[in-house]
């Protein structure tokens, strides 16, 4: 993923994303190596299901991925790696990419009064 690739809209999906601590941090953590989700939460200090909010919300940001793999005594366990990306950001960039957003809904823009 690129900024270039982005339309607005996905452009402020990811970065609504990414403006959350505990995203942050996860994406810091898996940028040294995929991980799974147990052993993640233990790394991060946090709860298993506080950390399967945060990967849902970096997979469908497409910031992360996820597969299903089996251990050695059967169990499934989910890895997940950092999707790689690159985020430039520029005026430029951000100009081209408002010209693609959609219009906002009055009723949830926060910006209006």
């Amino acid at each position: 993923m690129q900024t270039d690739d982005l339309t607005g809209d996905e452009l402020v999906h990811v970065l609504a994303t990414l403006a959350n601590p505990h995203r942050m941090r996860v994406l810091a953590a898996l940028a040294g190596g995929r991980n799974y989700v147990s052993q993640l939460a233990r790394d991060l200090g946090i709860s298993r299901a506080l950390l399967q909010v945060h990967l849902k919300r970096l997979e469908k940001s497409g910031l992360v991925s996820a597969t299903l793999e089996l251990s050695e005594d059967g169990k499934a366990m989910k890895f997940y790696e950092v999707t790689p990306f690159v985020l430039h950001l520029t005026p430029q960039t951000l100009a081209g990419a408002a010209l693609t957003l959609t219009a906002p809904n009055d009723a949830g823009d926060p910006g209006k009064d």
